[in-house]
């Protein structure tokens, strides 16, 4: 991290942090940020989802929640971004205060509620995507929607024609009774809609599901099923946790979902199980806790094909994007690994 980052995080960590990620937007899009291009090499090229990645590190969801900065993001070191989530109309999410910087625990815990501006604003803002980008958006639900299974699929209609992929976001612990929907027969019924709506598309855009950290033995081995079933393109394991467990922070009771350093081996557990269960079937991305190349090389190794970065960047700035991808590379290469994809799942026994 140069010198300039450095004095940027420490100023942004001064003020609110719903009002620094405000201003780290602000900062992408005046040129403001780290532009190395997407980081590269023969062993970083890979697949996902029959998707080409320069590299298998990607941004996940809820950082460009209203894709205002498609064209920086996709110069700032990732492979692969997700921008949203979006809902049908624009709704204002929760009241805040609803962002907290755990420091102590290198986490956060948000209650942002799907806040965006919509479809229709997010739409036309990725009609004018850099093409050369691998950019993909998280689908939600308006909270207040009488039919939210029905939601995810009218955003994809919407959007589809500019997406490399889309997220079914059924995991997301911020609104109200949204993770029922990770049910057995919900979810099913939830994402074949989905997918027949992207029948109607002018192009195949290969459909995601994220879920969450939380889930028991039998609920993995449901969502394992049904991924299965539906014939989803990949699993995104995980999303923030409800899980309090070992923080130290005064902010710890805060309602919301957790994510950070807390969660990486939560989530790394539920994707080891995933990958044992879809057995290479169904490609796995690795999410939760991710703050250096080391952590993103456990999550390929325990099944993941790529993996999404979000909080560690609150603590260790834009530039960690490609730091990550670039020790990355420097780890397949020490153990003899010629590609990614090589390393896939070497050592998920560890996890399980």
């Amino acid at each position: 991290m140069k010198l300039t980052e450095k004095l940027a995080l420490k100023a942004l960590h001064r003020v609110d942090p719903e009002v620094a990620h405000g201003l780290s937007i602000k900062a992408l899009t005046s040129g403001l940020a780290p532009a190395p291009g997407p980081v590269t090499s023969a062993r970083l090229k890979t697949k996902l989802a029959g998707i080409a990645l320069p590299n298998p590190v990607g941004l996940a969801a809820g950082f460009d929640k209203n894709a205002e900065a498609l064209a920086p993001l996709s110069q700032a070191g990732f492979g692969f971004i997700e921008v949203g989530a979006a809902t049908p109309r624009p709704q204002p999410g929760n009241p805040k205060p609803r962002l907290f910087r755990l420091t102590e625990d290198r986490a956060a815990i948000n209650r942002f509620g799907f806040n965006n501006e919509g479809m229709e604003v997010i739409a036309s803002r990725l009609a004018k995507r850099p093409k050369d980008a691998i950019i993909g958006l998280n689908l939600g639900a308006n909270k207040d929607s009488e039919d939210r299974a029905a939601d995810f699929a009218r955003v994809l209609a919407h959007c589809g024609a500019d997406l490399d992929f889309a997220t079914v976001n059924v995991s997301s612990p911020n609104t109200e009774k949204l993770r029922d929907l990770q049910g057995k027969a919900a979810l099913s019924a939830l994402l074949n809609g989905v997918i027949e709506t992207r029948e109607g598309l002018s192009r195949r855009v290969p459909v995601f599901l994220k879920i969450a950290p939380d889930l028991d033995r039998e609920g993995i081995e449901d969502i394992a099923a049904v991924a299965l079933e539906t014939g989803v393109d990949a699993v995104i394991a995980t999303n923030t946790t409800l899980s309090r467990e070992g923080l130290q922070s005064s902010h710890r009771a805060e309602v919301g979902g957790l994510s950070g350093a807390p969660l990486f081996e939560k989530s790394t557990r539920v994707l080891a199980q995933l990958s044992e269960l879809l057995d290479g079937q169904v490609p796995l991305v690795g999410v939760g806790g991710i703050s250096n190349a080391e952590q993103a090389y456990a999550k390929i190794c325990a099944g993941a094909s790529a993996v999404q970065l979000y909080t560690a960047m609150v603590y260790g700035g834009l530039s960690l994007a490609g730091d990550i991808a670039k020790g990355l590379d420097q780890l397949l290469a020490r153990d003899g690994f010629a590609t990614v994809a090589e390393a896939v799942g070497c050592k998920r026994g560890d996890w399980l």
